[in-house]
């Protein structure tokens, strides 16, 4: 639950209307979010996160980012309450009031910003494959959009299947992305992770760690890869804003080694200069 809600200007309870009932995020999902962490009260890459948000509503023919507004609700929302000393911040901009369908209306946009405590996650997690498909070619490919009822979906048959994220392939069966994470695997000490291409979410995680592993000299390769490299990779590991660098110790009930050596590696440099530098 989060401490403090701000909507298009004042702070609301959680619970509270604040959102009109015909704005378009409502109607059909036309909006986008980022989703950064909060560490001792202050937003880990908020410029990274800004920036993305650019890139979706850009996608989505939305107006730029007022990042000047944004700013003032991200304020809000950390000011309210006690420090959060592990959390998220979410922060949505949606098209405004729109019609009861698809098209827009000329409507100021939506700003929600949401921020509040998480309990880390667990030193390592189980994930499993699912019957859906990321569509690499789709309008909305690559975008963080409001627009989540897969994932939904997904995350609800992997919690089924006793794992705690669901993993995708895309429509040509290559390895994509989970419900909110991205994936790398290790094969023979080569950290390999999907490319852009392949219709994932870049994730500012993902970025950083490619980046951040690269610098301490170990091999990363962005690559097509098939659906069951995962029955033979020898470690594997997830990464997302509050995950960071969550080693897998089973994918589809297959037991493996978590953390891997390599894995244990990444994770080591990602918390070390995740901690050196707040907004790289």
């Amino acid at each position: 639950m989060a401490n403090a809600v701000w909507v298009n200007g004042r702070l609301v309870e959680a619970g509270d209307p604040a959102v009109p009932a015909l704005d378009h995020g409502v109607i059909v999902g036309d909006g986008a979010f980022e989703t950064a962490k909060i560490v001792d009260g202050q937003v880990f890459a908020s410029t990274r996160h800004m920036d993305r948000m650019d890139h979706t509503l850009k996608g989505l023919g939305l107006s730029a980012l007022d990042r000047a507004r944004l700013q003032e609700g991200v304020e809000a929302v950390l000011a309210a309450g006690e420090p959060i000393a592990f959390g998220r911040l979410r922060y949505t901009v949606t098209g405004g009031v729109g019609p009861l369908g698809s098209d827009r209306l000329d409507s100021d946009p939506t700003y929600v910003v949401a921020a509040g405590p998480q309990q880390p996650f667990p030193d390592s997690v189980a994930i499993t494959t699912v019957p859906w498909t990321r569509n690499e070619r789709a309008a909305t490919a690559g975008l963080k959009t409001t627009s989540y009822a897969d994932n939904v979906i997904a995350l609800s048959y992997a919690h089924e299947h006793g794992a705690s994220e669901a993993i995708f392939a895309n429509t040509r069966g290559e390895l994509c992305e989970g419900t909110g994470s991205n994936i790398f695997v290790v094969v023979d000490g080569v950290l390999l992770t999907p490319p852009a291409d392949s219709g994932l979410l870049l994730g500012i995680t993902r970025a950083l760690t490619i980046e951040w592993c690269r610098e301490e000299g170990l091999e990363v390769r962005e690559q097509a890869l098939p659906m069951d490299i995962l029955a033979t990779c020898d470690e594997v590991f997830i990464t997302s804003t509050t995950r960071d660098v969550l080693p897998v110790h089973a994918v589809d009930g297959r037991e493996i080694a978590a953390p891997g050596p390599v894995s244990a590696r990444a994770r080591e440099i990602f918390t070390r200069l995740g901690a050196e530098r707040l907004d790289p």
